[in-house]
């Protein structure tokens, strides 16, 4: 999985040397206390359906805020109390994407999930997790093709 963008290489380069399931959870738990919730200036409950994550259980919601100087700030909302792999995902990519350009966070794969989660996940939080990707990656697409809907 080459073309990452730095941050984000170096945290799955994190994940990826540990094997111990156990500490791989423990991080990404650490993650999840790091989930800060979309600001009230860029939405409020109840959460506009159009940015809603398809597929995801933990009820989780993707805004990308354009910043003057043409990078992006990426927002999250996750409903789920117990939605801990969401949140996880949600810090992740917000510490990692936030700060750069559409174009560099169009290019990632939602394969990054499998990296950072691991293949044991289940298909049902797999899908969910993945489509949060994707949807950010369409998000900032949008954005840098200049469509005003992002």
């Amino acid at each position: 999985m080459t073309d990452l963008p730095e941050k984000l290489a170096g945290t799955i380069s994190n994940f990826e040397t540990v094997d111990d399931p156990d500490f791989r959870s423990t991080m990404l738990i650490d993650y999840a206390d790091r989930f800060q919730e979309v600001p009230e200036r860029i939405s409020t409950r109840p959460f506009p359906k159009d940015r809603q994550v398809p597929f995801c259980e933990s009820e989780a919601y993707v805004w990308l805020e354009p910043l003057p100087d043409k990078k992006v700030k990426l927002h999250f909302a996750v409903e789920n109390p117990s939605g801990i792999s969401a949140k996880a995902l949600a810090a992740v990519l917000d510490q990692t994407l936030s700060g750069l350009p559409p174009e560099e966070i169009a290019k990632v794969s939602p394969e990054i999930v499998y990296k950072l989660f691991g293949r044991n996940i289940s298909m049902g939080k797999g899908q969910g997790l993945t489509a949060l990707v994707t949807m950010v990656k369409t998000e900032a697409q949008k954005l840098a093709s200049g469509s005003p809907e992002a």
